[in-house]
């Protein structure tokens, strides 16, 4: 099997076991801990997506440098004194921010949530924990990067899936047996990714080989960087007001109880990254390695397979949670009061979720060439475009607004970025993305979803079990459809037949 599939595979395989052990709890957290609660877990994910612009570009940074490093473009040498910079100036910003949420937490609980049920003491003390988490965290990110950058995603897999079901279980096991509350499953999960942060580190600097002299801060070494740096940080600064400006709204304006429901909703919506962040994980550092190798023919043919792999996986997981969003939501919770509150958000969110995912490819792409420079442009324009939407129809209209902003942007992504990404790179292959590798399967998917969506619409005395039996063939038959509308889709499922009828005849 070669490394591309085994990583995917990997990338499936533990992005999905780690997501199936964030959603499989959910219901138990909110049953311990209370919707409001479960608003803050929505608030410290906003905080570390606004502090992720401190980043300055330094983690895809690294993450390209490392593919470089595989394909021999630095020496053990130059790569071990450019993790050796990185890693002090992330040190130093994770202490920062763990400093910063401490200090602004008795402000953020006073003055920016409307809380309703919990003591003002029990969110400050809650939102100080996650500092030290967002810490954490923060550091984990570059040696993650580091470890896709040199494509050993089997072993980061398995160790993410192993942490994820230590939080999950053992959150369970805190909320039940020692306190059912917000600090205790905080504090669980600072000890957990403090763990796991060591051990990314102990087997990054595993995999480089030892250099001829000990590893050292060097200001050459992130000059030679700095340029790509400098546009992924402009392109983190944009797509995190891209993806964060609603949340922040809705934080102030909504109640705490019903941010948790919007935060419910994105959360299921954005479990959609289990499909999309596998691929992009391989393609960014395949596609690295190609271009710097000059294999143009090579690059362009993994370009559409990767694009048509992110659409089958991407597009019936969405066509049927956005058209099934209030029997998913209610097999999941058994709870008529947020199924009410959660799914129509739900239905709306995960369509932009999808358009904004199918994006990936091109965008990995831009960054393999190290082109950097047409995402800002276009993140620029939609900034302009999201934050007076915003502005003016959310505190009028509400969450339901901010999702169909949400889908406008990511439609534009669509419409615009990838016409401008093809006017200079692939610049025979548009027309191929957007027929083969996205809108038939699409319009395949959406013709049978729409079908079966009229047909339940007709017998609504449907059983519980008889209805997720009804979703599960649905989603199969969806799945299906779709994997016979792309190229590869027919060419590995033609390869798997004559494996099958050539291993028959023989027997």
């Amino acid at each position: 099997m070669s490394s591309v599939k085994r990583n995917i595979i990997a990338n499936y395989l533990g992005g999905g076991w780690s997501a199936l052990m964030g959603l499989a709890f959910l219901p138990i957290y909110i049953r311990y801990l209370g919707i409001e609660a479960y608003g803050l877990i929505g608030v410290y994910a906003s905080l570390q997506a606004w502090f992720a612009l401190l980043d300055m570009g330094l983690s895809p940074t690294i993450n390209r440098e490392m593919s470089r490093f595989t394909a021999g473009i630095h020496s053990p040498q130059s790569i071990r004194d450019l993790l050796k910079s990185v890693e002090m100036i992330y040190m130093g910003i994770a202490a920062l921010l763990a400093v910063i949420v401490i200090g602004i937490a008795s402000w953020i609980a006073t003055d920016w949530l409307k809380v309703e049920v919990l003591s003002i003491r029990t969110v400050t003390h809650a939102l100080m924990i996650t500092g030290v988490i967002i810490a954490f965290r923060w550091v984990d990110t570059l040696y993650r990067s580091a470890i896709l950058g040199l494509q050993h995603q089997v072993w980061l897999n398995g160790v993410t899936a192993a942490f994820a079901t230590i939080r999950g279980l053992g959150s369970i096991g805190v909320l039940a047996l020692i306190s059912p509350t917000i600090q205790a499953f905080f504090i669980f999960q600072a000890l957990t990714y403090a763990l796991e942060t060591i051990l990314l580190a102990r087997q990054t600097h595993r995999y480089l080989p030892t250099p001829p002299n000990p590893p050292k801060f060097s200001i050459d070494a992130l000059r030679g960087v700095w340029s790509f740096a400098a546009g992924m940080t402009m392109i983190t600064f944009l797509a995190t007001i891209l993806t964060q400006v609603d949340k922040l709204l809705l934080s102030t304006l909504l109640p705490l109880e019903q941010f948790g429901y919007f935060t419910l909703a994105s959360t299921v919506a954005g479990a959609l990254s289990i499909l999309i962040v596998p691929i992009s994980n391989v393609a960014y550092p395949r596609f690295t390695e190609l271009v710097a190798s000059g294999e143009e023919k090579a690059f362009t043919m993994q370009y559409h397979q990767f694009a048509q792999l992110l659409t089958i996986s991407v597009i019936p997981a969405t066509l049927i949670l956005s058209f099934f969003s209030h029997q998913i939501i209610y097999l999941w919770t058994h709870s008529a009061a947020t199924t009410q509150a959660v799914a129509p958000i739900l239905s709306i969110w995960v369509i932009g979720t999808a358009l904004n995912g199918l994006m990936h490819v091109p965008y990995m792409a831009q960054l393999a060439h190290g082109w950097s420079r047409l995402t800002v442009i276009v993140n620029t324009i939609a900034a302009a475009i999201i934050i007076p939407a915003f502005l003016i129809l959310v505190p009028r209209y509400g969450v339901m607004a901010a999702a169909w902003i949400w889908v406008a942007i990511n439609t534009g992504y669509i419409l615009f970025a990838v016409p401008a990404m093809h006017l200079k790179i692939l610049r025979h292959e548009k027309w191929k993305w957007y027929e083969a590798d996205v809108f038939g399967p699409l319009l395949i998917g959406l013709v049978i979803a729409l079908g079966m969506f009229l047909w339940a619409e007709q017998h609504p005395e449907m059983s519980l079990p008889a209805e997720s039996i009804f979703l599960a063939m649905g989603a199969v038959l969806v799945l299906l459809a779709t994997t016979m509308t792309t190229p590869l889709g027919r060419q590995t499922v033609f390869k798997a037949m004559r494996r099958i009828t050539g291993a028959n005849a023989i027997n």
